[in-house]
């Protein structure tokens, strides 16, 4: 998400036709809880002296954590005919407990729009009160340019590649389990992340038999997992339902396209809207073991597939082109002509 935020920033500020300032908080990942709150008292005293010089149009929030300022400069706002904004990504809505089910509500009710990263996000905005007709969908973006398209894997084995924390609902551990032992042994899988469920991966490796054909990475530099999406085969995206916690979208799909590698990946959430089958990968039901075997088995792995993908990627997904949307549907907001 916060990568996301930072490379929208950063195409947003390139574009001739628009007048753009950014309040970005850039930091190490392990000190961003620690700066966040300072960043955002700072950041909504800077909105409202902003507000009050009638400088801006529109503010963009780059989540719903952010989001939540807009109930603090409302008022300021609406009085300067100021729209606000912000986009929603999945998590940063379904997040349990009470206080943050009130905060995404209020906040809701305080935004004049929200740009939800996915349909099933949107999907959840509206759960919590936010009307169809002030939801736009826009989907994430990627620095394709940072990616080259790769061959694949090499030697006579086949990589599959899942990158993300390490959780339940990204299903690493069921996939361990319940598919990669009915693959042949030639098909090794490889995970990129950090997280809880390290040791149940682990545990289901051992259980299995299937030691030496899973292997945990752990945390990987944008440098490795450049190298590691270019030498895969497949993206595998096993996710799995889970009450209270959604996969608003999947960058790590972008990011593999880029490089030419299809994804697997379950017919899930914010999933759907980033993969079109046989283009750039393949939906399969959640928790079907033996779809995911069929579909790994038989997705091609061919430099034209792996073109296709990057290609589709390119066109879809890339910043120039999400950033036009971003644009568009800022400006209909400001002018009162935003339709769904």
């Amino acid at each position: 998400m916060q990568r996301v935020a930072v490379e929208l920033a950063d195409v947003l500020a390139e574009r001739d036709d628009l007048q753009y300032r950014q309040l970005v908080l850039r930091s190490a990942w392990k000190w961003h809880h620690i700066q966040c709150a300072p960043w955002l008292a700072v950041t909504a005293a800077r909105l409202h002296q902003i507000a009050s010089q009638g400088q801006i149009d529109v503010v963009l929030f780059s989540s719903m954590v952010t989001g939540a300022l807009a109930t603090l400069i409302r008022k300021r706002c609406s009085a300067a005919n100021i729209q606000l904004a912000a986009i929603a990504h999945g998590r940063d809505v379904t997040l349990p407990g009470i206080y943050q089910t009130l905060q995404v509500r209020r906040t809701l009710k305080t935004l004049d729009c929200v740009l939800p990263v996915s349909r099933a996000t949107g999907l959840e905005c509206e759960k919590r009160g936010m009307p169809p007709s002030r939801i736009q969908v826009i989907p994430n973006g990627v620095t394709v340019s940072r990616y080259t398209v790769g061959p694949g894997s090499e030697g006579g084995v086949q990589k599959l590649l899942s990158v993300g924390r390490l959780v339940k609902r990204k299903g690493f551990a069921w996939f361990v389990d319940q598919v990669l032992p009915m693959l042949p042994s030639h098909i090794e899988y490889w995970i990129a992340g950090t997280g809880p469920e390290s040791e149940a991966i682990r545990h289901a490796a051992a259980a299995r038999g299937l030691e030496a054909r899973v292997h945990l990475l752990g945390r990987c530099s944008d440098e490795h997992l450049e190298k590691l999406y270019g030498e895969s085969d497949l993206l595998i995206m096993p996710n799995l339902p889970v009450e209270g916690d959604m996969e608003g979208f999947g960058v790590v799909m972008l990011e593999a396209g880029s490089s030419g590698t299809p994804a697997i990946a379950a017919n899930l959430e914010g999933i759907r809207d980033v993969i079109t089958n046989d283009v750039n990968g393949r939906l399969v039901p959640s928790g079907d073991a033996s779809a995911f075997k069929n579909a790994i088995l038989n997705y091609p792995t061919s430099p034209t597939a792996r073109k296709k993908a990057h290609n589709h990627t390119t066109a879809k997904f890339s910043w120039p082109s999400v950033a036009e949307l971003y644009v568009r549907h800022l400006r209909e907001l400001h002018t009162g002509t935003l339709t769904n």
